[in-house]
């Protein structure tokens, strides 16, 4: 099976170096195969590696267009973004991968205005091409792969001003669970009720796991199927409490957590809508996720979480 050479080390990708080096469409389409190919091309209809590139004769009228592959097995024909989030998409693949740069090293996240002017694109584009991206930052639930150890867990409300004991239809939700030490998701919730918090807790966290909660009285049913829960009483200025069993009950990395969400919102944002906010908090879990890595490696470790996921502007109808 062939395999792809890799063109420079990830750790020294910047922003300053896609627009250089790979601003030429089959330069930034052959790194672009090399991530989404480490091995050599695969078809994405049905997985088989024998596939080889078609191209246009010299003399011919009608033109193969760039990076067009057809699979020995069943036929078919592709490029590296069919498959992906990004297929069908217009935007030179250039294009793409300076968004993909921007989005996975701005660390309190960029508006699509912005976003737009840097890369001489409509709004529309710009918008559309920011929350793909972000669709394709959600981590993958079905893997299988639980918190444990010991993990925080607390909520937030996004959304207009007010106390949380006025909250309003303006205000949505966002849990936060954090593996001290390890990584963490978001999930957004309708409303905060023992039986909402504990079903993400189920879903995402294992039951040997340590939960450290704050004061919220809904925790204390949500937390019973785990094998201990403690939690920090804030109204007495109690954030990190070092427990008999050796435990620190803290929720200070949730609270870090959405400190720096709310930065992107107030910031960047200003304004987002509930049906979009899961895609955003993604975006946010992705780079805390991968914090301790360069903004380079982090931007290649995202290429094959877009594989088998698609995000249309209008989602067809049920």
């Amino acid at each position: 099976m062939k395999t792809i050479k890799k063109e420079f080390d990830a750790d020294d990708l910047n922003l300053i170096t896609l627009a250089q080096e790979y601003q030429d469409e089959d330069k930034a389409r052959s790194l672009f195969e090399s991530w989404r190919w480490p091995h050599g091309p695969v078809c994405p209809h049905c997985k088989f590696t024998e596939v080889y590139k078609l191209t246009s004769k010299p003399d011919s009228k009608n033109k193969m267009r760039p990076g067009l592959y057809c699979c020995a097995a069943c036929r078919k024909t592709f490029t590296a973004t069919v498959g992906t989030v990004f297929e069908a998409s217009h935007i030179p693949i250039s294009k793409w991968l300076m968004a993909i740069f921007i989005l996975c090293s701005s660390k309190k996240s960029i508006s699509a205005n912005q976003l737009h002017r840097m890369l001489k694109v409509t709004y529309k584009t710009a918008w559309f091409m920011a929350h793909r991206i972000r669709f394709a930052m959600g981590d993958d639930s079905s893997d299988g792969q639980k918190l444990n150890g010991v993990v925080e867990v607390d909520e937030t409300f996004i959304g207009g001003k007010g106390q949380r004991r006025t909250i309003s239809d303006r205000h949505t939700p966002v849990m936060a669970l954090v593996e001290q030490g390890g990584k963490m998701k978001t999930r957004v919730v309708s409303n905060v009720t023992a039986k909402n918090l504990g079903q993400v807790m189920n879903e995402h966290v294992s039951k040997e796991a340590v939960i450290c909660t704050d004061e919220h009285g809904a925790y204390r049913q949500a937390a019973k199927p785990f094998k201990t829960h403690h939690s920090v009483n804030h109204s007495k200025h109690e954030y990190s409490v070092l427990k008999p069993d050796g435990v620190t009950a803290s929720t200070n990395h949730c609270e870090s957590f959405f400190s720096l969400f709310k930065r992107g919102v107030y910031g960047s944002w200003h304004c987002i809508s509930r049906e979009h906010l899961p895609k955003y908090a993604n975006e946010f879990e992705y780079r805390w996720n991968t914090r301790k890595e360069t903004d380079g490696q982090r931007m290649v470790n995202f290429i094959p979480m877009i594989e088998g996921k698609r995000l249309m502007y209008r989602q067809p109808a049920n």
